[in-house]
């Protein structure tokens, strides 16, 4: 209930994880806290908002288990 889908069920993908937040302050500081972590380009497409994370071939699998992590603190923290 802390992340918010973006996308239907029947169209979410597989490659792009996207989400968003009830409250624009908390999508703000997730940005602002995950580039200080060192994610970056996670702000979601223009038209739609919220976070969009990327995780194609190039992604290594650590990658995704760090973000992975840093979502779950994130919400311990600020849920």
């Amino acid at each position: 209930d802390f992340y918010i889908a973006v996308a239907h069920p029947d169209h979410r993908s597989t490659m792009n994880v996207t989400f968003n937040f009830s409250h624009e302050r908390l999508l703000q500081k997730f940005l602002s806290e995950s580039e200080k972590e060192g994610f970056f380009a996670l702000k979601g497409h223009v038209s739609v908002g919220g976070v969009r994370a990327s995780i194609y071939n190039a992604m290594p699998l650590d990658g995704v288990i760090q973000l992975a992590n840093f979502m779950k603190e994130f919400e311990r923290v600020n849920g």
